[in-house]
């Protein structure tokens, strides 16, 4: 026998799948644009329960994204440059706000300098959103503040 599901539990089951639809959690990096109050240059991937998982039995607590700042910055300036269009790809890269998201020990943690501080409520609710992030920390590190960058990068 058949049955029909009224408006209402057909709404709540559609609901209810639309949950199994949403992004997993994840790593990346990306740059802050204070003025706009909003995230640009995101890059991304899915963090898997399987990727935790296979790197605690490798004795690896800590998952990264593997592009640098640098390299996704320069790539975008060059880009536009060769397609004439406007960005905000340009200048120091360690002049804009910007920071990673990474998986340390069993927790999400948002690697950010000190300009981070002042906006960290909106900050944090931009990478709540923009990176699926259930909960997660703010580290605070010199190399994230603004002008600083890898020892290589440095004149």
């Amino acid at each position: 026998m058949m049955t029909q599901l009224s408006k209402e539990d057909h709404q709540a089951m559609m609901a209810d799948m639309r949950r199994f639809d949403e992004q997993m959690p994840c790593v990346g990096i990306f740059w802050y644009d204070p003025a706009e109050k909003c995230l640009f240059g995101v890059r991304k991937q899915e963090l898997t329960p399987k990727m935790t998982e296979e790197a605690a039995e490798k004795g690896l607590p800590f998952i990264n994204y593997p592009h640098l700042h640098r390299q996704v910055w320069a790539k975008e300036h060059f880009r536009a440059e060769a397609k004439q269009e406007e960005t905000k790809f340009k200048g120091d890269y360690t002049q804009v706000p910007r920071g990673r998201v990474a998986w340390n020990v069993n927790k999400f943690i948002v690697l950010v300098g000190k300009w981070a501080k002042p906006v960290e409520e909106e900050l944090g609710t931009l990478l709540e959103q923009e990176f699926s992030l259930p909960c997660f920390e703010f580290v605070y590190d010199y190399h994230w503040d603004l002008g600083h960058g890898w020892s290589g990068d440095m004149k």
